[in-house]
């Protein structure tokens, strides 16, 4: 039933869109050209490009993983594990969850894969102490990278077309009418924001010229809200907590410090 319903979803719902505009790197300095409502985000090539990804580790394995709660409001669809720890399997609800006979997870009609929770059998609560570690790391470490640009649009990158690179913010950040990332296969995305991440109803995140949803991350140190209807690309890595209202979909993963709440939404993990 699942399957079938990511089947049917996916190209709609996840907003698999091809976009025919390529961001040109070569002028001088940062600028953003409005036309027809479009922006193009042009990187100086003084600048020198990422490389590296963050490195996800052991939080890698899940599409979802929180601290203290998981829950949706059927009927989600979520390709890929679930894991929550410290908090035990109770404060995973709305998933009718079934427990295996070996007592190391659960399983779920809207999981397309497994559910861990901390209480669960070993070895998974030492698995999921790792991951959650990890998590952690890797916001600390999508944190602490050199931004190549600062405070792009006060706070408000609708419209724009973004290239490859790290973006700080010390503000929030809107994105109020759909925003596209540019670049190859081998591009980093890495969005550094200091408060809350909130994505408007229907708004999408679409990505062109071959970019990949596991190459941008989403380093936010306040609450990250995706509207109604909005689709999202990427890993998320919230310090606090993630909501999707309902029908949001995302392309990637969603790894909170607090709760990750999911409402009729449609998470899809990156193939990695």
């Amino acid at each position: 039933m699942v399957a079938a319903t990511l089947a049917s979803c996916l190209p709609v719902s996840l907003g698999f869109v091809a976009c025919g505009g390529v961001t040109d790197a070569g002028s001088g300095g940062v600028e953003a050209d409005r036309e027809e409502g479009a922006a193009v985000l042009r990187g100086s090539s003084e600048v020198p490009a990422l490389t590296s990804a963050v490195d996800l580790g052991a939080a890698g394995h899940y599409a979802i993983l929180a601290k203290s709660a998981v829950s949706t409001v059927p009927t989600s669809a979520v390709h890929g594990a679930i894991g929550l720890s410290p908090a035990a399997a109770s404060y995973i609800t709305g998933f009718s969850l079934t427990m295996h006979a070996t007592n190391k997870f659960s399983t779920s009609p809207q999981v397309v894969g497994k559910v861990y929770a901390a209480d669960y059998a070993a070895p998974t609560p030492a698995r999921l102490t790792t991951a959650v570690s990890d998590m952690q790391t890797a916001f600390t470490d999508a944190a602490g990278r050199a931004p190549t640009v600062t405070e792009l649009g006060a706070g408000d990158i609708g419209g724009l077309t973004i290239a490859a690179g790290v973006y700080k913010w010390s503000t929030g950040v809107l994105v109020p009418t759909d925003v596209t990332l540019s670049g190859s296969a081998t591009d980093v995305w890495i969005f550094q924001i200091a408060k809350k991440l909130t994505v408007s109803s229907a708004v999408k995140i679409v990505l062109s010229g071959g970019a990949l949803p596991r190459n941008i991350f989403w380093q936010v140190s306040g609450q990250v809200d995706l509207g109604t209807t909005s689709h999202f690309e990427g890993v998320i890595l919230g310090q606090t907590a993630i909501a999707l209202q309902t029908g949001a979909s995302v392309h990637g993963r969603l790894l909170a410090q607090t709760a990750v709440t999911i409402d009729d939404s449609v998470i899809v993990e990156p193939a990695s």
